[in-house]
C-alpha cells in the first residue's frame, strides 16, 4: 500500500497526516523562516536558505522576502527570474517557472486542490496538480495560478487576474477568470 506521500506524490488523493508530509512541512517551516528573517546585510545567508529551500534555483534568480511556500524542494525557478514580496506558492505538486521570469507582489500559485463533495473534503482528503510557468512570462502584482495550468512563454498576465484555464505563447491575459484579450508578436 502506498503512504499518503507516496501518494501525494503521484498525484492522487492522499491525507497530509504522514509523518513523512509532516516532516516536509516543518523542513519548509524552518528554511522560510531563516530565508525570512535573514539580515539584508547577508545576502549570501540569505541565498543559501533560498538554495536549500527549493528544489532549484537557476543562476541570478532572486526571491524577494516574506516568501511562502508547503515543501520547497518542489519549486524550480529557472535563471533570471524574479520573483518579488509576499509570493505563495503551495507546492504540493510541482511548480516550474523557467528563466526570465517576472512574478510580481502578492502573487499565488496554487498546485493543491480539494473535492468539491462535502464528506472527503471534512476527511481531509486533497490532491494536486502542477503549475508550469514558461520563459519570460510577466506575472503581474495579485495574480493567482491555479492546479493544473500551463502559461506559455513570453506571456502577461495583467495584475489581479485568476488564471484557472492553460495559457498559449505570446499572448496577454486579463481578468476573472483570465481571458486572452491581445496576441503579442
Amino acid at each position: 500500500m502506498s503512504s499518503m506521500r507516496q501518494r501525494m506524490l503521484a498525484g492522487e488523493a492522499y491525507i497530509a497526516d504522514d509523518p513523512e508530509i509532516i516532516a516536509d512541512l516543518d523542513r519548509a517551516v524552518r528554511l522560510t523562516e531563516r530565508f525570512n528573517t535573514s539580515p539584508a546585510e547577508d545576502p549570501e545567508g540569505r541565498l543559501a536558505a533560498l538554495r536549500e529551500l527549493l528544489g532549484s534555483l537557476g543562476e541570478e534568480a532572486w526571491v524577494r522576502p516574506p516568501f511562502h511556500c508547503d515543501y520547497g524542494w518542489q519549486t524550480h525557478i529557472g535563471p533570471r527570474s524574479f520573483v518579488n514580496f509576499n509570493a505563495v506558492f503551495l507546492d504540493v505538486a510541482r511548480i516550474t517557472i523557467g528563466a526570465d521570469v517576472q512574478i510580481g507582489p502578492n502573487v499565488q500559485l496554487l498546485t493543491a486542490t480539494h473535492p468539491v463533495e462535502a464528506e472527503p473534503r471534512r476527511a481531509k482528503w486533497e490532491a494536486a496538480e502542477p503549475i508550469t510557468i514558461g520563459d519570460n512570462v510577466w506575472l503581474g502584482g495579485g495574480v493567482i495560478v491555479l492546479a493544473g495550468v500551463t502559461i506559455g512563454e513570453n506571456t502577461v498576465v495583467g495584475a489581479g487576474a485568476v488564471v484557472t484555464k492553460d495559457l498559449p505563447t505570446n499572448v496577454v491575459a486579463l481578468g476573472n477568470p483570465a481571458r486572452v484579450v491581445r496576441e503579442l508578436a
